[in-house]
């Protein structure tokens, strides 16, 4: 058996942690770019202790997931005001943002020469500016994990910019931060954080240590994500829900992904779904179509007791049998009202697109059993 197994070099966890982010930042430089969500009425307590550490800043903040042109904006700005550190603050996009920004500021170039497909994939020879990460959803666990999701409207794609070092140096994650989220987004970046448990434990190239953080984490997951979404201000399901997420980016950093988020990137590029929505339609679609080809094509898989193992961890009981997984997932769904991706413009027309597209995703080639692309394609339909 052979693994690694990287995450950022300190992680600062619970109620109230934000005040450690300033006195952090005093030891990793003295001019912050400040990446921000829509809101910057949020980062307001980041800001005024950045201040009182006597630390000069620039803030950048933006809508939605970030794409090339807003991240060479960025850049440009950055690069103006001579930052020697960069703090990101907000959801999963804003955090992406503020990784890419960190490794793009040390490089020369924009975007596009680092990127994979669509770009001239330079590799990226400088280490990255020092990091911070203050995530305020509980979800992607982008905090710790080594790549940005970004999207090229040119190229209608969403693709990753990756390299092991863009892991932040110091992750914060404060509970608190999270008691404000609204339900709709705490059901779809909780559920991204379920799949984010269940995909790497799943896998094809699992490991002792993601499997542990996997168990811990949808444990938590199922006892608590109803009743944040129910009870926003109930701070132990908030404290849950961080910790599901921070596992689930430990675990997908460390692991493999699977269908789930092979299917994400593609229809997250074509269509204007939230990437945790689009998860959680197709998550239990994706668990009940994997478990039947392992159990007609390899009933001999160690992903199928794998899949057991998930059942009796959602439901509590000792010997749930394997579909019961499913039927939690899709319980829950229901529970969070979770929507088809039609309402997000996906139609049967999209359907071969996507498929073509995710079977070549990297997140797709962790799936424990390759689907054929029937398979595939009916997960599509029945998540219109």
């Amino acid at each position: 058996m052979t693994f690694e197994f990287a995450t950022s070099n300190r992680i600062i966890f619970g109620a109230g942690a934000l005040s450690k982010a300033a006195p952090a930042a005093k030891e990793l430089g003295r001019k912050a770019l400040v990446v921000a969500g829509r809101s910057i009425r949020r980062i307001a307590p980041l800001l005024e202790q950045l201040q009182v550490q006597r630390i000069n800043y620039v803030i950048v903040s933006g809508s939605g997931e970030p794409t090339t042109e807003s991240i060479d904006a960025a850049l440009e700005k950055a690069r103006r005001a001579d930052v020697d550190l960069v703090i990101s603050m907000g959801g999963g996009s804003a955090i992406d943002a503020g990784k890419a920004v960190a490794a793009l500021l040390t490089n020369p170039g924009e975007a596009l020469d680092y990127l994979e497909v669509i770009g001239k994939g330079q590799p990226l020879r400088n280490d990255p500016l020092p990091h911070i990460a203050i995530p305020t959803t509980a979800g992607t666990g982008a905090e710790v994990t080594k790549n940005a999701v970004l999207r090229s409207t040119a190229h209608n794609v969403k693709v990753s910019l990756r390299h092991n070092k863009m892991i932040p140096d110091v992750a914060v994650i404060d509970p608190e931060l999270t008691l404000t989220a609204p339900p709709p987004v705490t059901a779809a970046t909780g559920m991204d954080a379920l799949t984010q448990l269940i995909e790497p434990f799943v896998c094809n190239q699992t490991n002792p240590l993601t499997d542990a953080v996997c168990r811990e984490g949808v444990v938590r997951a199922a006892q608590s994500l109803k009743r944040a979404f129910e009870q926003g201000d109930d701070l132990e399901a908030r404290e849950d829900m961080a910790v599901a997420s921070l596992f689930g980016g430990l675990a997908l950093a460390n692991a493999k992904l699977g269908a789930v988020h092979g299917f994400a990137g593609p229809i997250g590029g074509l269509l204007d779904a939230p990437h945790g929505a689009v998860c959680a339609r197709l998550l239990p679609l994706v668990m009940q179509a994997n478990i039947e080809a392992l159990q007609t094509r390899a009933a001999e898989s160690p992903a199928l007791s794998r899949y057991k193992e998930i059942a009796g961890l959602l439901t509590g009981a000792v010997d749930a049998a394997v579909e019961e997984g499913c039927d939690f997932v899709q319980g829950l769904c229901d529970d969070l009202h979770i929507a088809g991706l039609s309402t997000f413009g996906m139609a049967p027309k999209h359907i071969d697109t996507i498929v073509a597209k995710a079977k070549k995703a990297s997140s797709m080639k962790g799936n424990p059993i390759e689907l054929t692309d029937r398979e595939l394609g009916a997960i599509l339909f029945k998540a219109l």
